[in-house]
């Protein structure tokens, strides 16, 4: 479970450097600019889908008792 987790963090980490690099490049010559900024779109759609799929998949795991939160000991 955790390296599940780990992984789709990693995804939307690198989903997000993608947008960044859309960002900042500049299109090239015979590229259209609505072309690059649609590719940067798509790159942080992605990154809000997956993020909003692991926050589903790990209430999903706490209902389902695969996961279950331990909590901060309080007085300790």
């Amino acid at each position: 479970m955790k390296i599940l987790v780990a992984v789709v963090f990693v995804t939307i980490l690198a989903a997000l450097a993608a947008a960044g690099v859309f960002m900042l490049r500049r299109p090239k010559p015979d590229e259209d600019a609505t072309a690059a900024h649609s590719r940067m779109a798509r790159a942080l759609a992605v990154r809000v889908g997956v993020s909003v799929a692991l926050f589903l998949f790990i209430l999903l795991s706490w209902q389902l008792g695969w996961i279950r939160p331990t909590g901060v000991p309080l007085g300790h």
